[in-house]
């Protein structure tokens, strides 16, 4: 879709048209729900389809806001990045605790032998350490895309979650292939240094 369509597009959805809303959201809800779960790798089908859910909410309500200065998939992805980390924290507070009372494994008191809850068996599911590892990672990774300039920020989500080709890339920035893939090679390199830089600074 060229940047005419999309400003009708966005035009049509300001003004109430259903069909285009239907429209936005066939265009860019399978790339969202792409991009949502390549952020993490414990999200499953229905962390990303809740968190999909959130972004077009959303989208609907904030469209009004959107100025043109990007892509309107950019601008969606960056709703997407945000409530992805938003949705990973809340993961990991679950996990951590979250202020729920932790059954004992052997409770006490009154309740008789035949009344104690089953234990589970043990999970294949990775270690509550890894899957924490793994989630702060992905934080880490989300925060860092939106501290990244604005060109490279946009380049990698296009390439990597919008799956664009390099010849697409090349259309949408001006640009010939050649000079796609330094410039996305440089853009990675930028956002693996302030990937480093945010885990030091933690650790620290």
């Amino acid at each position: 879709m060229d940047s005419g369509q999309e400003s009708e597009l966005i035009a049509k959805c300001r003004r109430g048209d259903e069909a285009a809303w239907n429209a936005l959201f066939d265009l860019h809800y399978d790339a969202v729900g792409r991009f949502v779960y390549q952020l993490s790798g414990n999200f499953n089908r229905e962390d990303t389809e809740e968190i999909c859910q959130e972004v077009f909410l959303t989208v609907i309500r904030s469209l009004n806001t959107f100025r043109g200065n990007s892509q309107l998939q950019t601008w969606i992805f960056r709703i997407a990045a945000n409530k992805s980390r938003d949705y990973l924290a809340r993961q990991n507070a679950a996990k951590r605790g979250g202020g729920h009372v932790p059954l004992p494994l052997h409770p006490t008191g009154e309740v008789g032998p035949d009344e104690l809850p089953p234990l589970d068996p043990p999970s294949p599911a990775p270690a509550p350490d890894a899957q924490l590892d793994q989630s702060e990672r992905a934080g880490l990774i989300v925060d860092a895309l939106a501290n990244l300039e604005a060109p490279c920020r946009e380049m990698i989500e296009l390439r990597y979650f919008a799956d664009m080709s390099y010849e697409e890339l090349g259309l949408t920035f001006q640009i010939n292939t050649k000079t796609v893939s330094s410039r996305l090679s440089r853009c990675l390199d930028r956002l693996e240094s302030l990937v480093r830089g945010k885990a030091w600074l933690e650790e620290t």
